[in-house]
């Protein structure tokens, strides 16, 4: 870089790590071979209700829906969102909705309202990439703290608090099917969650993808439901695990104090989300599409998340270890002794692709573990892949 531009960089720039997940997409398009994709957390091609969007759209994208949008959201989108949401434990209040382009703005959001260079924030270790690159990116200082199979553990984060000396700005959690584990935090640990994050003064960052997505097992209260309305939960939301990724249609839950500020900095940032998009999306919901949408796609995943642990298996037995999701899209393989980062391009070679574990953690944590997305793939090319990942694994 040249040096006169180099040295006009702004300082928080050495905080934009970039994402392993989002760059792996460029990657893969280059590819001219065969492979399968497990490194994308993205719904089926097949599951993408292009169809039914077809059939949408002469009604819902009349020529006031190409026109600049209210910030805070469509009032179509908006209404539909607090109907569909009236029906579930995080019913909300207009003054508490914002519509955000994606739950990664959602994420942006909180980090321009509430992060200030040098805060502490606390992550899952492992975590998403985008999201802990996001308070990065706002020159936040990370704190990882171990998981398990019930999510976060509260004892650790403790600890981890009190040896650092100073209190979490923010708490970010995937509470749910987590991003990349798939494990989901106890009832019993989110609880705990909340009374520490009280205790503190510390924002919990609730991001909650895929808890629509639960194939089996219990349902458990989300953590703006137990928090009952806190003003320090802000809960980021998305329709692009649910519904379509490339809608880029998201929404914040945040303590209706903060709904003026969110316009603010949303303006700042885009004036409004693509209004075409939430059009569609605000005529999928009033249509009564996606209950019918989300027992299918819920059916459809449990089968993939069933013949991968199976291929796992077959392929790998006791040399390998995973997680068991109740929902959601991932599990986390740990392969003890292999370098998955290294593997890689070995793995790609033989025609199949995954995120090594390092992209889930700040301190390149995890060497020896990898995620893996059933979602997007059927069971037979699961199978595939998992055959050609252990080929990889001899081969490296």
């Amino acid at each position: 870089m040249v040096k006169l531009i180099k040295d006009a960089l702004a300082g928080r720039t050495r905080g934009l790590v970039g994402s392993v997940i989002d760059s792996s997409t460029s990657l893969l398009q280059k590819q001219s071979h065969d492979i399968v994709r497990f490194a994308i957390g993205s719904p089926a091609e097949e599951a993408i209700p292009t169809a039914v969007f077809d059939d949408l759209a002469p009604k819902v994208l009349t020529a006031d829906a190409f026109d600049y949008a209210a910030t805070e959201g469509d009032p179509r989108l908006r209404e539909a969102l607090l109907d569909l949401l009236s029906t579930t434990p995080d019913a909300t209040t207009p003054d508490r909705l914002t519509i955000t382009a994606g739950g990664m703005q959602g994420l942006d959001l909180f980090g321009k309202l509430f992060i200030d260079p040098g805060d502490l924030v606390v992550v899952e270790s492992p975590t998403y990439t985008n999201g802990s690159a996001t308070a990065l990116s706002y020159g936040a200082e990370l704190l990882e703290v171990p998981t398990d199979d019930d999510g976060m553990n509260i004892d650790e984060l403790k600890a981890a608090v009190g040896r650092a000396g100073r209190e979490p700005k923010a708490i970010y959690v995937i509470p749910t099917f987590q991003n990349p584990s798939g494990t989901t935090m106890s009832l019993d640990r989110r609880l705990r969650l909340i009374e520490l994050a009280r205790s503190w003064n510390s924002m919990i960052i609730d991001d909650d993808p895929y808890a629509m997505l639960r194939f089996e097992g219990e349902e458990i209260p989300s953590i703006r439901s137990l928090a009952d309305g806190d003003p320090l939960v802000f809960a980021v939301r998305t329709f692009s695990k649910i519904i379509a990724p490339g809608l880029r249609v998201g929404w914040v839950d945040a303590d209706r104090e903060l709904q003026q500020l969110l316009i603010n900095a949303k303006q700042a940032m885009d004036t409004c989300t693509n209004l075409p998009n939430q059009r569609l999306v605000a005529g999928y919901l009033t249509g009564g599409f996606l209950t019918d949408h989300l027992q299918t796609q819920r059916d459809r995943y449990h089968q993939r998340k069933i013949a991968m642990q199976q291929a796992l298996a077959e392929n790998f037995g006791a040399d390998a270890s995973w997680t068991d999701p109740d929902g959601g899209f991932f599990i986390w393989v740990r392969l003890p002794g292999i370098d998955t980062q290294r593997l890689f391009a070995t793995a790609l070679a033989e025609g199949v692709a995954y995120i090594p574990g390092q992209a889930f953690s700040p301190s390149h944590r995890f060497t020896d573990a990898l995620r893996l997305c059933f979602a997007s793939t059927t069971p037979d090319r699961i199978t595939e892949g998992v055959a050609r990942l252990a080929r990889a694994v001899d081969h490296g």
